[in-house]
């Protein structure tokens, strides 16, 4: 019996990158390689980027660093670089590290095997093309393991919106919709398999326009109503969005399907009109105020999660206050807040950076905001009842840790709790990221 190589992944950045590297083990799965949580016993050693952040090549860079004593004791092992530092920069990357023996960008990640077996017959193959061919479709087909209950499952890849601070057009490519028929096959899949919680994953997800069973483009709230059919499927998400993409359907959607969860993550990046319009956003904060209106009209119980840059180049103290107004205005239920870093190549990078001590100061008043407005939300769920989709034990004996519909943590001390089950909870007790509830 052959011995099964073992394959090491870590992944960087977004959720899509999460799912792209589990499409990436099942493929090398079907060459014989399976999980290892370590790199140490690994074979082979996949390192999936993320571009999206300052210095993410040269974070790439340190990584292989630590990686190369590894390879000096086994010259058999193999280590890639997939994702969109690869997709950015495969040529130099090869150059740069001779460590490296294989490049493979988002798109191609399907033709790993092939590339794993030029790899043992001596090549270095890179691969950044943006094939034609739905690299899903040409992905192992047969059983599959068992898994948790909640999971991603991509439907869009690659953005035509162009913001000026974004590299994704230019690592992802263009908007591609998947087929509503091939997203519902994999739905129910993941459903037969013990999933009850899918998120749907796009870079700009709410703008899918797949053909639909009927042979149209559907939307994504006519892709969501088909989702809600499929048997066993308890919730359904997706992320991320753009705000210039919620439709009137889809706005609908929220106030009539059970199945689509009170949770939005809506990036605006800005509360001034005028870096909005210097990031070529295309909207302004009062359309973005508009639109959370509209869908708390539909749904009052709206959790809503956003995007913010701060020290955009030619921010100043007025454009930041009006940020600092808008947070206050939504009222967020959690939000993710960066200083602003030039990515090469895009429109902004040309553009005079702001100095960090302004950033710096700056980010900390606006994550400062953020954070009270993340706790007084936690403390006003306290002595609510909530639905809450059990995942793992906790840390403490008899403790069980999941979802609420609202994507808090809860955490319950009961017995006969098992995970994929959904129990009501009333919630005692704020914590710092996370709830305390009892069974009801």
């Amino acid at each position: 019996m052959t011995t099964p190589r073992k394959l090491f992944i870590k992944t960087y950045g977004c959720q899509m990158n999460v799912y792209d590297s589990e499409r990436m083990a099942e493929a090398l799965g079907a060459s014989g390689y399976e999980a290892t949580q370590t790199p140490d016993d690994a074979d082979m050693i996949l390192l999936n980027t993320c571009h999206i952040r300052e210095k993410a090549a040269e974070k790439v860079y340190s990584e292989l660093g630590r990686l190369k004593p590894l390879k000096d004791v086994n010259p058999d092992l193999k280590i890639g670089i997939a994702g969109c530092v690869a997709q950015a920069e495969g040529a130099e990357i090869m150059r740069r590290a001779p460590v490296v023996d294989l490049v493979v960008g988002p798109q191609t990640y399907h033709r790993l095997p092939a590339m794993e077996a030029a790899v043992r017959a001596g090549e270095r193959p890179v691969d950044t093309e943006f094939p034609a061919e739905d690299k899903f479709e040409h992905l192992p087909k047969g059983p599959r393991a068992g898994r948790g209950s909640s999971a991603f499952l991509t439907v869009q890849e690659g953005c035509d919106k162009f913001c000026a601070f974004c590299v994704v057009p230019y690592t992802r490519g263009a908007e591609v919709s998947r087929p509503a028929e091939r997203i519902l096959r994999e739905a129910r899949d993941l459903v037969s398999r013990g999933v009850r919680d899918i998120t749907l994953l796009g870079q700009n997800v709410n703008g899918y326009h797949g053909e639909g069973l009927d042979g149209r483009d559907w939307s994504l709230a006519r892709l969501v109503r088909a989702l809600a059919e499929v048997d066993g499927l308890w919730r359904i998400r997706y992320t991320t969005s753009h705000p210039n993409d919620m439709t009137d359907d889809l706005i609908a959607a929220h106030g009539e399907i059970a199945q689509l969860m009170p949770y939005l993550h809506l990036p605006v990046q800005s509360g001034s009109d005028k870096v909005l319009a210097a990031m070529n956003r295309k909207h302004t904060a009062a359309m973005y105020l508009e639109l959370l209106a509209r869908l708390r009209a539909v749904r009052p119980d709206m959790a809503i999660s956003g995007d913010f840059i701060v020290g955009f180049p030619g921010e100043d103290d007025v454009d930041f206050e009006a940020t600092m107004a808008l947070v206050r205005a939504v009222g967020y239920h959690s939000a993710f807040s960066f200083k602003y870093s030039a990515r090469p190549g895009t429109p902004a990078a040309e553009r005079a950076v702001l100095p960090d001590a302004i950033m710096t100061e700056r980010l900390h008043a606006l994550q400062a905001l953020i954070t009270q407005q993340q706790r007084a939300v936690q403390e006003s769920m306290v002595g609510r009842e909530v639905s809450v989709l059990f995942e793992k034990s906790g840390r403490m004996e008899g403790q069980m840790v999941g979802k609420s519909e609202y994507l808090h943590a809860v955490h319950v001390t009961a017995a006969g709790i098992s995970p994929g089950e959904m129990r009501r909870v009333r919630i005692t007790e704020s914590m710092t990221n996370s709830l305390n509830g009892i069974l009801i």
